[in-house]
This record gives structure tokens, sequence and C-alpha cells, in this order.
């Protein structure tokens, strides 16, 4: 059992055990196409199969903790305190690109993070070392850009912020080790996802009120067109004998029990929220094809699983 390493809109630590109680006694390889944190694949520790994630930045970070984890380690502890006093060596510290003023350490990290967006050089190390430093110093941890790309989080206030996360590194290389990383759509996986394969889907939610945006951390979005188009994949998989087990917001729970799927509704509480008093229990769904008496039981990890 391995740790996230990022915090992540969305994560599925708390449903853990429901979706275990959904898997298939038995699986070949397991699929990922919504990667996000991780929560499940890291907790699960599979020995092979595919990651995905349309975030190119995120998807960067998962390749240089595989690939490259002590070089990453080491970058991450030469990184000064949000609050510190910006590198005068470095571009960005007296003015963003905006020519605005730079506070501190934090907002000269965050625009050197922006690089890539923004048409500038960068390096793929110093990027994926910069995802996490403002992941665990932001504000809420949270991951949200403008509609350019820009990641545009402000400072968070904590007492010793902890963004080197080495042991967290070390083993989430280790698990990621013989597992394919992409940064395409999600419909790869019907090209690559096989018979007896399990596929766990995690999507940006549908959102519950015209309010509620689950999105905001991608420029991109996620709208009702692509939850149809994921519907349409779950639902061919299905029929080539494919596990898929899918969470969703509460709305969508019609959407797949019509498509004939096994439906439930699931109880979670947002971690990341805006607005702290507010990290209340939601409403989810978790759909399968998986036939009641065909799972294993709930909390059951076999050598299979692994």
């Amino acid at each position: 059992m391995v740790s996230p390493i990022l915090k992540w809109a969305g994560g599925k630590r708390q449903l853990l055990d429901e979706l275990y109680s959904r898997f298939p006694k038995t699986h070949t390889h397991y699929h990922e196409p919504f990667f996000g944190g991780g929560a499940l694949f890291f907790d699960l520790e599979p020995k092979d199969g595919t990651i995905n994630d349309t975030n190119p930045r995120l998807i960067n970070f998962y390749k240089q903790v595989r690939d490259n984890p002590e070089e990453l380690i080491k970058l991450l502890r030469s990184f000064d305190e949000p609050e510190s006093n910006p590198d005068p060596e470095r571009q960005f510290s007296s003015a963003n690109r905006k020519g605005k003023g730079i506070k501190n350490y934090y907002y000269q990290q965050r625009e050197l993070f922006n690089n890539r967006p923004y048409g500038d050089e960068y390096d793929e190390l110093e990027e994926s070392a910069l995802l996490l430093y403002l992941n665990r110093t932001c504000y809420n941890g949270l991951y949200r850009e403008n509609s350019s790309g820009g990641f545009n989080v402000p400072i968070g206030r904590y007492n010793n912020p902890d963004w080197v996360r080495a042991d967290e590194i070390r083993k989430a290389s280790r698990v990621l080790d013989d597992t394919e990383i992409r940064n395409t759509g999600f419909e790869y996986i019907t090209e690559v996802a096989k018979e007896d394969d399990l596929v766990y889907f995690d999507p940006p939610y549908e959102p519950m009120s015209p309010t509620a945006y689950f999105t905001d951390y991608s420029a991109e979005g996620f709208g009702k067109a692509d939850q149809e188009r994921l519907r349409d994949a779950a639902q061919e998989l299905d029929e080539r004998g494919v596990n898929v087990i899918l969470s969703n917001s509460g709305v969508m729970y019609e959407v797949y029990d019509e498509a004939g799927f096994y439906v439930e509704v699931e109880g979670a509480t947002r971690a990341i929220n805006s607005d702290a008093e507010n990290r209340d229990e939601v409403e989810e769904i978790i759909a399968t094809n998986i036939a009641p008496e065909e799972r294993r039981r709930a909390g059951q990890q076999g050598l299979a699983d692994f």
C-alpha cells in the first residue's frame, strides 16, 4: 500500500472499500484512464497496466517519479520555504510576466511552473518538482488552471509543509515501474483493454447543480458530450468482456442504470474545497458491469491483484 504523492480534487481514498467491494474475483491487467492523484492505483499496487491523464504536466510528473526518483528528490530538497525571498539567480525574481511584483519564493516558483503553457522553455524534471512543491504549499492543495492553462492558485498557510515526500516518491516509483503512462484521451482504453482486464474510470464529475464545477482543475473541462462518449466506451468494453468500474456524481445514476450497469449510490466527503466548512458528504455513484456474485468480498485482496 502506497500513499498518493499529490493532493488532487476528487481523490478516492474515502471510497476505497466501496470500490474494492465491486472488484471481480480475479483480473489480468489494471487500467486507469483518468488518473489524477491515483489513490486506488497506489493502494492496489498493480503489477502492470496503463494509467492516463489529459493534463500533460501531471503525466510528466508521474514519468519523472517512475524514471528519475532520486534526481527529483534532490531537486525538491533544494527549494526554499514559500515565504522566503525570491531567488535572485532565477527568472521572475522581481516581477511576473505581467510586470506585477513577485512577493516571495512561492510566486516565483509558480511563475516558473507556468513556462510550458506560456510558451517558454522548460525542463521536465524541474517542472515535475515544481508541481509537487506548489501542490504542497498552495492554498488548500488545489490544482486550478486559467483559460490559458496557467496554474493560478495563491499561496497557502502551512506549518512545516512537506514538499519533498522522499519516501512516497520512492515507493510510487517502484509501483509505477512496469506501468505504461499515457497523456491522451480516455478512448485509448478501447484499444488496449483486453477481456478479463479491469478498468476504473474516475472522470471529472458531472456537476450536481449549475453552480457546482468539478472541472475547474483543468482549462479544458469535461462536458455533457464527453460524459456520453465515456458511457459509450464503458458499454463497448462491457461487450468485449472487460471488467468496468466507474464513479461519478449522483446525477449520472440514470445514465448508467439505463445503459445496463449495476449502479449504487455512495457518499463521500470532498477533501478539497475552497471553503473548509463546506467539505460535506456529497452523493456519488459507483457503476459496474461486474455482477454481485462475481465480485470478491469487500476488503479481500489476493495475490492475483498485485
